[in-house]
Formats: C-alpha cells, sequence, structure tokens
C-alpha cells in the first residue's frame, strides 16, 4: 500500500488539503473553485455527473447567474493542469450523462480503506496489536481536514462525513490498545479526544476505563460527572446507557474491568 496507486502515474490525495502529485511533483491544479470541481469529480470515482449536478455540488441551491461559463472555465483549467503535467492517465470528458473523470482516483481514500479492512481482518482474528499498527498506518495518511479549505456543499458534507469515520476509527484503535493492557498509554490521548469532542461518549467512556485500569478509580468517576454535567448543560439530557452502565460498575469495583487480553502473535511474513 502507498506509492503511486489507480491513476496511471498521478496521484491524487484528499486526506487533507487536494494534492496531485505526477513524477514526485506537486501539480498547479488552479483556484479553489477549480480545486473544488477537481474534487467533487475525483469522489464519483468514475461516475459520470450531470452538469446540474455538478454545480448544485460546488455552488448549492444559489449559483451564480453565469455560472455555465464558469462550469465550463473549470473543466477546461482541470484539463489544462493535466496536460501541463505531462499526465496521460487522468482524463475529463462529456458523455450524454454529464461530466466524466477517468483515469483518476483519490488514492489516499482507497489505500485508508484497505488499511481499515486489514485492521478489522486482524482484530476479527484476535491480532489487536497487528490491528492497531495498520489503524496508524490508516491515520498517518491525514494531513490535515478532508479537502481542506475547498467549499460548497457537497465537499461540505463529504467532510462532517470523514470526519466520523476518521474519530471511529481512532476509538476504535484506542478501545483495542486499552483491551491488551496499555491504557497507561492512551490517557493523555483520550483526555485531548473528550475536550475536542465533549459532547461525544465514547472517548468519555474510554477515559474512565482507561484512568480506572490504571488505578486512578476517583478520577474516572470524575470525568463522567464532568460528562453528565455537559450534556445536561447543552442538551438537557442524562448520558447514554454504556456510559451509566460502566459508572455503575466502576462503583461497584467490577473485577472484569481490569481484565485483558494478550495479543494473538503475528505470524512470519
Amino acid at each position: 500500500m502507498g506509492g503511486v496507486g489507480m491513476s496511471a502515474g498521478m496521484r491524487f490525495e484528499l486526506l487533507g488539503p487536494l494534492r496531485a502529485l505526477h513524477g514526485g511533483e506537486e501539480v498547479r491544479l488552479g483556484p479553489p473553485k477549480q480545486r473544488t470541481v477537481l474534487a467533487v469529480l475525483l469522489l464519483q470515482e468514475g461516475r459520470p455527473i450531470s452538469y446540474e449536478g455538478l454545480v448544485d455540488a460546488v455552488w448549492g441551491d444559489e449559483p451564480p447567474a453565469h455560472v455555465r461559463n464558469l462550469v465550463q472555465k473549470y473543466v477546461s483549467g482541470v484539463r489544462r493542469a493535466f496536460a501541463s503535467a505531462g499526465a496521460a492517465g487522468p482524463a475529463l470528458t462529456w458523455t450524454g450523462s454529464g461530466y466524466r473523470l477517468t483515469g483518476a482516483a483519490a488514492d489516499d481514500l482507497r489505500e485508508r480503506r484497505e488499511l481499515i479492512d486489514a485492521a478489522l481482518t486482524a482484530r476479527d482474528a484476535g491480532r489487536l496489536r497487528r490491528a492497531g499498527e495498520l489503524a496508524d498506518r490508516a491515520e498517518a495518511l491525514w494531513r490535515g481536514e478532508f479537502a481542506e479549505g475547498l467549499g460548497g456543499p457537497y465537499l461540505a458534507a463529504e467532510r462532517l462525513r470523514w470526519r466520523e469515520k476518521r474519530i471511529t476509527v481512532l476509538e476504535a484503535r484506542i478501545a483495542g490498545e486499552i483491551e491488551v493492557g496499555r491504557s497507561f498509554e492512551y490517557v493523555h490521548e483520550l483526555i485531548r479526544l473528550v475536550a475536542a469532542h465533549p459532547l461525544r461518549e465514547r472517548p468519555v467512556e474510554l477515559l474512565m476505563n482507561a484512568l480506572y485500569r490504571t488505578g486512578r478509580s476517583s478520577d474516572a468517576l470524575l470525568a463522567f460527572e464532568e460528562a453528565r454535567l455537559r450534556i445536561a448543560e447543552a442538551m438537557g439530557a442524562d448520558p447514554g446507557p454504556a456510559l451509566r452502565s460502566l459508572h455503575a460498575r466502576i462503583l461497584r469495583q467490577d473485577p472484569e474491568l481490569l481484565a485483558t487480553r494478550a495479543p494473538a502473535p503475528v505470524p512470519a511474513a
């Protein structure tokens, strides 16, 4: 995994600011709206997108009066960027169904999918340490926010979706590390995660678990109380059942909370 992907010698990345690389050099992709057009086309994964669909994705419900000219301008600009890089693979064409980008793919998204799939396979096989290593490699592909700096309703929705996917993977990775007895190493990372997502309950649950396993039961109970107050103030509700159940188990010092799972040995390559 890594290196040049499916884009015939030109590599595209979206896990951060949109970037295109050809022959090890970064390709100049033009102004922000042109880059937004390219990002939307990359996310179609070779499927055509209609003119109306492209306008909605880039400008939303209130496109400028001269939007047709702008679409033609940015499509031509994308083609020129490919040509100036000397990249023969990517091709942006008009079909009966709309604009279609072929010979190009968001390589880092594909690599991330492959790494996460491999991590899940390792986790299901009980190879928790290997699963964590693969998840770390997937996390290392991120260079910032998804399609950072680009606007439009389509990319805004995709950015939220990928933000959720990223934190879900991070939570799963840390949960696996706690399960194999590495609680102490992740306490500070979990404190930062809770601060960044104060109303998200899963990081609080992991933090409470890690604190309890490192002999800090009073801090674990305090983390619950702080989360309870935040949730009550922001939403007028109580924490969910998973968090309340863990709180009750810590109060009664459930010995099963201290159980660890030995990581399965990694087979020789």
